[in-house]
Parts: structure tokens; sequence; C-alpha cells
């Protein structure tokens, strides 16, 4: 995984420490070390996770956070601190953060995190997209028309709501649990195929006629969606 971060700490040790550890990784790390640069910055460029420590000069963390939720900037904020209660990290998240970590800390743990916050992150640019697509197939999710190359497939209202879920979570294993508590709102296993039922019709409706199946089956694991 690689993408941008921006790291603002004004600890050069710490700074220099976690901006080598990011770099190796893959990363481009741009660095501030006051929290008025580090708002200038967040606000004028694009990153993917900012990683923001709490005790700043010029702007303390909480502040720029304020800010920049104000300004409507939504990139994920992990904060670091070196107070550590559970006020602080309420005080943290209240403010706006996405996640928060305590001093001192190891890298991996930091990395880990940030990988989460980024993972989410794109997860959630992909729920609102309107228009999804996996190969030939497209789904629109205004219009609720869904396609594939030419052919337009029309859907029962469940059908579609499956189809979607599937699209948003194309390439990966779907579990009958995943689908259940997603797709039929059931928190349990009611001990009936109707998944899939609503699998196989999906799989003739999308499939059949075609050259490159869309639909797999995880033997003992659940179901993916892929044009692979």
């Amino acid at each position: 995984m690689s993408g941008r971060i921006l790291l603002v700490e004004d600890d050069p040790k710490i700074s220099d420490y976690v901006a080598q550890g990011f770099s190796e990784q893959g990363f481009a790390v741009d660095r501030a070390d006051n929290g008025r640069d580090g708002l200038f910055l967040a606000t004028d460029s694009q990153f993917d996770v900012i990683v923001l420590d709490k005790m700043l000069p010029a702007m303390d963390g909480l502040a720029v956070l304020r800010a920049l939720r104000a300004a409507e900037v939504a990139t994920p904020v992990l904060m670091l601190s070196a107070q550590g209660s559970t006020d602080d990290r309420i005080a943290g998240l209240n403010a706006g953060a996405d996640d928060y970590l305590g001093k001192p800390f190891s890298f991996a743990e930091l990395l880990a995190r940030v990988q989460a916050l980024m993972r989410r992150g794109a997860h959630q640019q992909k729920v609102q997209e309107t228009a999804l697509r996996c190969g030939d197939l497209e789904l629109d999710r205004l219009t609720r028309q869904v396609k594939r190359g030419t052919r337009k497939i029309a859907l029962q209202p469940r059908e579609f709501r499956l189809l979607e879920y599937l699209m948003l979570h194309q390439g990966e294993v779907v579990t009958r649990t995943m689908l259940l508590e997603s797709v039929w709102d059931y928190h349990f296993d009611p001990g009936t195929n109707v998944i899939d039922v609503h699998i196989s019709r999906l799989r003739r409706k999308i499939d059949d006629g075609e050259e490159v199946g869309l639909f797999h089956t995880v033997r003992g694991a659940g179901y993916r969606l892929a044009a692979d």
C-alpha cells in the first residue's frame, strides 16, 4: 500500500523517525513542525491520511483539527498525543479525529492504523459513488438501472441490493453472514437457502450467454464478484 501522508509533529526526532519509516514503506511524506503550517498544507493539498500531534506550537492539534473539519476537509486524521487519558482521547475524537494513538508508540502500530484508515477512506469513497462497474457490468445507483455491455438487466429490489453490495466489495470474498446482515438485515442465520437462491438468479441474469462469468463461488467461504 502506498499513498501521501501529512505528518504534523514538532519533535524533530519523532518526525524524522516516523517520516523515514513511512518513506521506507513507499509513502510520500510531507511535514510541518507547527500547527499553522500543518493547517495550510492540509487545506492546500490532497493527502490520504494526516498524522497530527496534539501539542504543537503556533496552533495546537485540536484547533487544527476543528479548523479542518469546519473547512470540510474530510481527510482521515490520526492524532498523536503524550496525553493518553480517556478524556484526552474523547476530546480528540469529538474534535473530528478518526483515530488516536498515545505516545510512546511503536511504528508498526502507527503504520497498521494508518493503513486501516486508508482502506476505510477508500471504501467510503466507493460507497459514495453512484455508478459502479465490474468488467462490462454497470449498476447506476440513482436510476437503479443495470446493464451488461449493451444488454439491460431487470432486477427485483432485493436482487438489486444484493448486486450493489457485491459490486461495492468486488474482488473480495463475501460470506453468507455479511450478506445476511447487510442485504437482509438478519443478525442470525435463519437456516434457509435464501442467499443461494438469489445468487443463482443473479448469476443466470448476468452471466448466462456471456463469455466471461463474473460470479464466483468460493467453496466453504462465500461468493466473489470479479471480472477475472
